[in-house]
């Protein structure tokens, strides 16, 4: 396995001391945080309601149809909507950040990277 150069590393590393990248970090988790706690929760929600509250699950909606087969099918509508909702989000908060950033690694114009002198955008 071929290790990177020397130059990569510290490329890698100038970007990541970037307020910009920090900024990106931030940006992410104030999406995937609070996603991953309300999903979870609703996750816990469903399966506690599956074991301790039977004959509130087991109630029909429609025919044949129970509470519990409803929560069942909105884990995987609320999935789909996560991801969707992620989607929208990252391209308009995420995406431009992180093309900028690696645009400017990858052209090795980043502040702080050595041997960029000279380079521009």
């Amino acid at each position: 396995m071929d290790t990177p150069h020397p130059q990569v590393h510290q490329r890698y590393e100038a970007v990541a001391a970037r307020p910009e990248f920090d900024e990106l970090r931030r940006r992410y988790l104030r999406f995937v945080v609070p996603a991953t706690i309300t999903f979870m929760a609703w996750y816990v929600v469903y399966v506690a309601c599956n074991n301790w509250a039977r004959g509130f699950m087991n109630q029909q909606v429609v025919g044949h149809v129970n509470v519990a087969v409803v929560f069942g099918l909105l884990q995987f509508v609320s999935t789909f909507a996560i991801a969707v909702l992620y989607a929208r989000y990252s391209i308009r908060r995420l995406d431009p950040l992180a093309d900028e950033l690696r645009e400017d690694f990858e052209s090795g114009s980043a502040r702080g990277v050595p041997g960029a002198e000279g380079r521009g955008r």
